[in-house]
């Protein structure tokens, strides 16, 4: 059975490190984090199973970042603030969907100033 969703604040636990992938083995489309050279498939899953929940968070993290910076780029108390549309532009987005990333990264950002207090 599969597990409830967590709350964020549980669910950021520290995942398996992502290890460096040298050049040589980045260059090789076979080649991903040793996966394809593990032959037990328990070891196999139990890493694949880390990977995921390593990336899963990172992206949960990146795009968190990605809300904060387009709500600091927005701010109207900038003298540079970009529109939705420039954001949109530069992050390769929807103008609907800049929008949804500034009002995120407002409250991302109202929730650490009130966890400062």
């Amino acid at each position: 059975m599969a597990e409830p969703e967590r709350p964020t604040e549980q669910r950021r636990m520290r995942p398996a490190p992502l290890l460096f992938e040298p050049a040589e083995a980045a260059a090789d489309p076979e080649n991903f984090f040793d996966l394809e050279k593990i032959e037990d498939p328990r070891e196999l899953l139990s890493r694949a199973t880390e990977l995921t929940h390593a990336f899963r968070a990172a992206t949960d993290r990146s795009i968190e970042f990605q809300a904060i910076a387009a709500a600091q780029l927005a701010d109207p108390r900038r003298f540079d603030r970009l529109t939705a549309a420039a954001i949109a532009e530069r992050a390769e987005w929807t103008e609907d969907y800049a929008k949804k990333m500034v009002e995120f990264g407002r409250d991302l950002l109202r929730g650490r100033a009130a966890g400062e207090s």
